[in-house]
């Protein structure tokens, strides 16, 4: 969780100010590292804000997981795996969160007493 803009501000103006690392840290409750990289963006940019998140994919684009789960459609989670690069447990939870599912048998199974 991000700290706030204006305790940023506070903590960067602080430090330029004048006021050693370690005691800046100490009086605004955060760590030298986070204190020094705030100066750093400060300097930098002029600008405290957050920075926006880029979050995406690490391994599996689901496009091309969708894809390749038409194109082929008989394939194992074993050989998705080899062609993605990955384990296979990354396969079944990509699997599961694009809501793919890949049963091959139908849905209703007779009830076996009919049957005889």
């Amino acid at each position: 969780m991000s700290k706030s803009k204006d305790l940023r501000e506070a903590a960067a103006k602080y430090y330029i100010a004048g006021h050693k690392l370690v005691e800046t840290a100490e009086i605004f409750g955060v760590s030298k590292s986070a204190v020094s990289s705030w100066v750093k963006q400060y300097k930098e940019t002029g600008d405290l804000s957050n920075k926006p998140l880029n979050r995406g994919f690490k391994k599996i684009d689901p496009e091309k997981l969708i894809e390749y789960v038409k194109e082929h459609p008989d394939a194992t989670q074993k050989e998705m795996a080899e062609f993605f690069n990955c384990s296979i447990t990354a396969i079944w939870k990509a699997l599961k969160r694009y809501g793919i599912t890949r049963k091959k048998r139908q849905h209703h199974i007779k009830n076996r007493k009919q049957n005889r």
